[in-house]
């Protein structure tokens, strides 16, 4: 980058800030670009230097922008720092890093650095990562080379945290404590206590990513869930383990889970029906799971473009256990966007829970359907089979529904607050049933065709970040069979997952 030199006359320092980065390039004035001033300037006595100011030959050079420069001339990276560490191992840092080296010129340095910086902030050790290039110093320095430094500030050994939760129509209060980086190679150990309006829970979780890879990761879970399910005139507790491993796969991304729960199930009230009693009392599940997601949308939680494919798959009752089934279930959902800044978007849910052996299936694993957050118009989870006015669940359903997301009426607080709302039409479907496993496969569609709940209206749609919605909706309910609590009207509903 340095075409020609004036004589040695002190040390200058001159630091490039670009895009966020700090690039600090040392030179002397020897090292001055010839036909470039000086930061300094020069002597106005030209003798006092032995030559005057006007004998010196300037040669013509070609003008070269400031980006040809950056993208054109070839560097070699020849160190990279990471300065800050305490307990972090740095071998498990290496991975994360690499990437830098292969870098070819300035701009390819900045982005590959970015690139390592964000892994280095994703691997949640670190409140802070700074990135610094420099030209590399010392006796093995080349002419063309750099330093990359990256300066790191650790998480403290400890933090806790205080802050609300929206679920599908429960709010919770969560204290957590954390320990990052327990071992100094980006383990996680954490617990969490949780109050809600409808459950109580608290947990011990441990998670270890693999170096170089933190979409591999192992999880390992204690927890202790208390909930109360009024729909059913239900109370559970599940005290139980589990342990996970999450990879990537191509374009999808798996998790193998194992899980033991001691179940415990008793009546919310005096006036639960035989069907809840003769469920209450204790159980033991075990169960081997495995689930697929593949998601290209630009938000979970109210997408503008993209698809969502998610499948599980749960087998309990070959790895010990009073619990025996397969169970299978799937989401769909595609969104497109339209003109006016309008989006459609198409959803399907469905799933299967076939008992194994003789012994029916538990009413802590049928399915529920029914809600603000499902087929609205209706009260929550009060679609189905039903004894005494308390719901039991089902062991087959779908659910499809389809929506028009537009911009608020004469767009107020565009660019702004307003942003965060839209507003909705929705017409969505659905139905739950048991199935007789002996009828063939025919009349089993025919009887998820019966009875078809659906409803239809409009309403707004507030999205709260990246992480929960609301909704205020108008419902029309159609279709409502006997022993079906409909809500005929304006319907609230908050949670993070929506038909």
């Amino acid at each position: 980058m340095l075409l020609n030199t004036l004589p040695a006359l002190r040390k200058v320092d001159v630091i490039i800030l670009s895009c966020g980065y700090i690039v600090s390039h040392s030179y002397s004035q020897k090292d001055q670009p010839h036909g470039q001033p000086s930061l300094d300037p020069l002597p106005m006595q030209g003798p006092e230097l032995g030559v005057h100011a006007d004998d010196i030959e300037t040669p013509e050079m070609e003008q070269e922008s400031k980006q040809e420069v950056l993208e054109n001339k070839d560097v070699i990276v020849q160190h990279v720092h990471i300065d800050g560490l305490g307990r972090t191992k740095e071998d498990c840092l290496t991975y994360e890093i690499a990437g830098v080296f292969r870098a070819k010129n300035l701009i390819d340095v900045m982005k590959r650095a970015h690139e390592a910086r964000q892994k280095l902030l994703r691997l949640g050790i670190f409140r802070q990562v700074e990135v610094v290039i420099d030209t590399s110093q010392g006796v093995d320095a080349l002419p063309n080379g750099l330093d990359v430094t990256f300066e790191v500030t650790e998480l403290r050994r400890m933090t806790g945290s205080y802050n609300t939760m929206v679920g599908n129509n429960e709010g919770s209060m969560v204290l957590g404590l954390k320990l990052p980086n327990v071992f100094g190679r980006a383990e996680k150990l954490t617990f969490q206590f949780s109050y809600g309006t409808k459950e109580t829970s608290y947990g011990l979780s441990f998670f270890k990513p693999q170096p170089g890879h933190f979409e591999r990761n192992f999880a390992v879970n204690f927890y202790k869930v208390t909930g109360q399910f009024p729909w059913s005139s239900l109370r559970e507790t599940d005290r139980g383990v589990s342990t996970e491993f999450s990879f990537p796969l191509w374009k999808t991304n798996h998790t193998l889970k194992w899980e033991g729960v001691w179940r415990e199930l008793g009546c919310l009230a005096r006036t639960a029906s035989f069907a809840v009693r003769e469920e209450s009392g204790h159980s033991l599940k075990s169960s081997l799971s495995h689930a697929m997601v593949i998601d290209t949308r630009n938000s979970t939680i109210l997408p503008r473009r993209g698809a969502l494919l998610k499948i599980n798959q749960e087998l309990a009752g070959y790895t010990g256990g009073d619990a025996s089934f397969l169970k299978e279930d799937f989401e769909l959902q595609f969104n497109k966007r339209l003109f006016w800044d309008s989006v459609l978007s198409a959803s399907l849910w469905g799933g299967c829970l076939l008992p194994i052996g003789d012994k029916p299936t538990c009413i802590a694993d049928r399915f529920y359907l029914g809600g603000p957050t499902s087929v609205r118009g209706f009260s929550m989870y009060s679609i189905g089979p039903q004894s005494e006015g308390d719901y039991l669940g089902g062991e087959v359903y779908w659910a499809g529904a389809v929506h028009l997301y537009t911009p608020l009426p004469f767009r107020p607080g565009k660019g702004g607050f307003g942003d965060l709302f839209r507003t909705h039409f929705f017409l969505n479907a659905g139905n739950l049933c048991n199935l007789n496993y002996g009828d063939g496969p025919r009349a089993h569609l025919s009887k998820l065709a019966e009875c078809i709940r659906w409803s239809y209206g409009a309403g707004i749609v507030l999205r709260l970040g990246n992480i929960a919605r609301l909704e205020l909706n108008y419902c029309i309910p159609m279709g409502v069979q006997s022993g079906d609590r409909i809500c005929d009207g304006v319907q609230f509903g908050a949670g993070i997952r929506f038909l």
